[in-house]
């Protein structure tokens, strides 16, 4: 399995609110318009594939960016979960 961090900017509230749902049920929430995603390439396609007709490509701006395996991953701030609570998907320095 891979991780993939995808982020978005859209224009539009209603659009805006149909990506965050969709990206809430299938990818982890790390800030307000930024998701981790694990998973291998097919199911990065197809995430993909899902959002396309939810954006507008002339005024929506989305990425994925793979993350590498063994490079640091690290945070700063705020924990994006309550205190005590750690998914078993995350590093535990996150």
């Amino acid at each position: 399995m891979s991780e993939y961090v995808i982020c978005y900017d859209i224009a539009h509230p209603k659009r805006l609110s149909r990506v965050f749902r969709y990206l809430k049920k299938r990818a982890f929430p790390l800030q307000y318009s930024v998701f981790l995603f694990v998973g291998d390439e097919r199911q990065l396609e197809r995430l993909l594939e899902g959002l396309q007709p939810l954006i507008d490509g002339k005024e929506d701006d989305l990425r994925a960016y793979p993350l590498p395996r063994r490079g640091l991953k690290a945070r700063l701030g705020r924990a994006c979960l309550p205190e005590g609570i750690q998914w078993s998907g995350l590093p535990a320095a996150w």
